[in-house]
């Protein structure tokens, strides 16, 4: 079993997360405005909180991080098989959303799939759903152990793409380039 495949693996992937997002902030160029915890003011009205962010509590914001961003997307299912990409389409998930996270993995399993001879194509639809989980694990079965590794730098590879993109087409966006980079890709 992985290291985020029980729960106090889990609590420790949602303490990082949240470490790295930091307390209150409410940047002028961040379209998501107010977060706490890394949580928008947006989520944690969609979660029922209508409190000021900056009394969202930390319980609350571990709570939606485990609920909406590591089992609801299916996550949880990924770290069965492949803990560390796993790891990695969570804090995608956080940063862009799960759908987005996703999206890239079905993208890099679609291209890593040798024309279909190992697993037919997925449609890129953003939900880990039994297709995709079954891709995963031919995936993982044809390419052995390094699979793991390379399917993750495929995916963190369209995360880097997607940032570069963000920030050329909305200049205010380049305030979080650096840290993007730097604090999610490894």
């Amino acid at each position: 079993m992985g290291a985020w495949t029980d729960a106090a693996g889990v609590e420790a992937l949602i303490a990082q997360v949240i470490a790295r997002e930091g307390d209150y902030s409410d940047h002028p160029a961040d379209r998501g405005g107010e977060t706490r915890f890394g949580i928008t003011q947006a989520m944690a009205r969609a979660d029922g909180y209508d409190g000021p962010m900056r009394r969202l509590p930390l319980s609350r914001a571990e709570s939606i991080y485990r609920r909406l961003y590591w089992i609801a997307p299916g996550f949880d299912q990924v770290a069965e098989r492949a803990p560390r990409l796993a790891e990695e389409l969570f804090d995608t998930g956080v940063n862009m959303g799960p759908a987005v996270a996703t999206g890239f993995l079905q993208r890099a399993l679609n291209a890593l799939n040798r024309g279909g001879r190992d697993y037919g194509d997925l449609t890129p639809d953003g939900r880990i759903g039994p297709a995709t989980l079954a891709a995963l694990e031919a995936f993982l079965r044809h390419r052995g152990p390094p699979g793991e590794m390379v399917l993750l730098k495929a995916v963190e590879a369209l995360q880097g793409e997607r940032y570069l993109t963000l920030a050329e087409r909305r200049p205010a966006n380049e305030a979080f380039l650096y840290g993007w980079l730097a604090d999610r890709l490894s």
